[in-house]
């Protein structure tokens, strides 16, 4: 797992939006997004929910923030 992912999970988390991250890590929107897919695929379980905007966190999600903002 690249910590560089967690990051981008975590500003995500934030933001509560995926634009408003990638400014906050200084990376592209897709960048952002293709590399919480990632991770998400690499966990096996959603960690957001992305119906609309906001996104949210799905329960996995909010149980991984504490632990990536650790990392």
């Amino acid at each position: 797992m690249e910590t560089r992912l967690l990051e981008y999970f975590v500003a995500a988390a934030a933001e509560s939006n995926i634009t408003r991250a990638a400014r906050q890590v200084y990376a592209a929107q897709s960048t952002v997004s293709a590399g919480i897919r990632s991770l998400e695929n690499e966990l096996g379980v959603d960690l957001f929910e992305r119906v609309g905007k906001p996104i949210r966190l799905t329960p996995a999600g909010a149980a991984l923030v504490p632990e990536a903002q650790a990392v």
